[in-house]
């Protein structure tokens, strides 16, 4: 299964997108690296996973059709966020 790997330090995701094939599963590997807590959430999708600072943990997104899907921080809700593209 494909690794992502996204980072997030006070809201700024790093990177800020990623390109993934349509009708395949992957795993988002996510590590808060701010000073506060992070949230990488997209409600539609029923994914939510909240991290402490330093800390690291995963999703696996079941395969999507193709579109944008945007995640938010709602830590940081001024902040652009984070979109998975599916192509």
């Amino acid at each position: 299964m494909p690794v992502y790997n996204v980072t997030i330090k006070d809201g700024v995701f790093e990177p800020q997108s990623i390109d993934v094939p349509a009708g395949q599963r992957f795993k988002i590997s996510v590590k808060n690296i701010g000073s506060g807590p992070a949230e990488f959430e997209n409600l539609s999708m029923r994914v939510e996973k909240v991290l402490g600072a330093g800390v690291e943990s995963f999703v696996v997104i079941h395969p999507l059709k193709a579109g944008s899907y945007h995640f938010i921080d709602e830590f940081h809700m001024d902040m652009a966020g984070f979109d998975i593209n599916v192509k």
